[in-house]
């Protein structure tokens, strides 16, 4: 049994319910125009592998921001901490394509999810988190970014705080790193990343060493290294997984690396071993990969390996 699941998600005294804080985009696909960005990709499918999930950013009041909440409306996910500006647009991104699929984003400014207001609310949601998700580009803006760190600290010692770096330039820095990296007890980073924060903490050259001395520098509990068609490294102080997953005909990338997030962290709330969470994390990024966007359904073959499904509860 894996260490790092909470207690009321392996007793089943209570049921378990994750939190993803950040940004809702539409992504500009050269296929056509998809609901996405990192949190809310990670929310609808973490909810679609049995999770309890409450997405928390904001929209526009418009056009873009109704067909966003009416998207992610899905059975195990919660939009009622999404809020509406009637000021503020849409977030929206420009996505290109390279000949293996691979995106590349072109993000607008200063939209709906950079002004992410603190809610009294939030204070009791995060207080009863079985776990919790954000990234860097979400606080790009200083309002989400108060926001999000505030959030955060209002979590318990227990929660697992996970971070996916998502760095995307020029919407980062090395004090926003650092301060997510300081709330983060899990991290998920890609190969580019990892290159970023070697910079930062001059860690050895092999992956592996690299993301021990993470754990060690951050005192993180748990580290996952994805690495594209080369499959994923997913470490802890004790344990260790490499998995590569058979090669697939590639449509684009999008949403890949945000189904690895919500594989890990619904595997990790349901206590499988590294080794489980690993090989059905990457198995589910590599079908998102042949599917256009973030967020297709999954097929029953797929979904069927989540035997013990985290209990879910009515979302109003």
């Amino acid at each position: 049994m894996n260490r790092l699941s909470s207690q009321s998600s392996t007793t089943g005294s209570a049921q378990a319910t994750i939190a993803s804080l950040g940004e809702i985009l539409w992504d500009l696909l050269p296929s056509g125009r998809r609901c996405g960005g990192a949190p809310a990709n990670v929310a609808y499918q973490a909810a679609a592998l049995g999770g309890v999930v409450y997405l928390v950013s904001r929209v526009g009041d418009d056009a873009l921001g109704r067909a966003a909440l009416q998207t992610l409306r899905r059975p195990g996910l919660s939009t009622r901490f999404v809020g509406q500006s009637a000021r503020l647009p849409t977030g929206r991104v420009s996505v290109t394509l390279d000949a293996e699929g691979t995106a590349s984003y072109e993000f607008g400014r200063d939209e709906a999810w950079d002004h992410l207001p603190w809610s009294s609310e939030f204070t009791e949601l995060a207080a009863r988190l079985d776990a919790v998700c954000f990234g860097t580009l979400g606080q790009r803006g200083s309002t989400a970014q108060r926001t999000i760190r505030r959030f955060l600290d209002a979590t318990t010692e227990t929660t697992l705080r996970v971070l996916d770096v998502n760095l995307r330039p020029p919407y980062y820095s090395e004090a926003i790193l650092r301060a997510s990296l300081q709330r983060a007890n899990v991290l998920k980073l890609n190969e580019g990343e990892l290159v970023e924060l070697s910079g930062l903490c001059e860690l050895p050259d092999t992956p592996s060493e690299a993301l021990q001395k993470l754990l060690e520098v951050f005192q993180l509990r748990c580290v996952a290294l994805t690495r594209g068609a080369a499959g994923a490294l997913l470490v802890t102080t004790d344990e260790m997984s490499d998995w590569q997953h058979e090669p697939v005909a590639v449509c684009d990338t999008v949403g890949a690396g945000d189904i690895y997030t919500a594989a890990l962290v619904v595997g990790l709330l349901r206590g499988d071993r590294l080794a489980t969470i690993n090989r059905q994390a990457c198995r589910l990024a590599a079908y998102v990969c042949t599917q256009p966007g973030g967020t297709p359904a999954l097929p029953q073959e797929l979904t069927d390996d989540w035997t013990q499904p985290i209990e879910r509860v009515d979302l109003e």
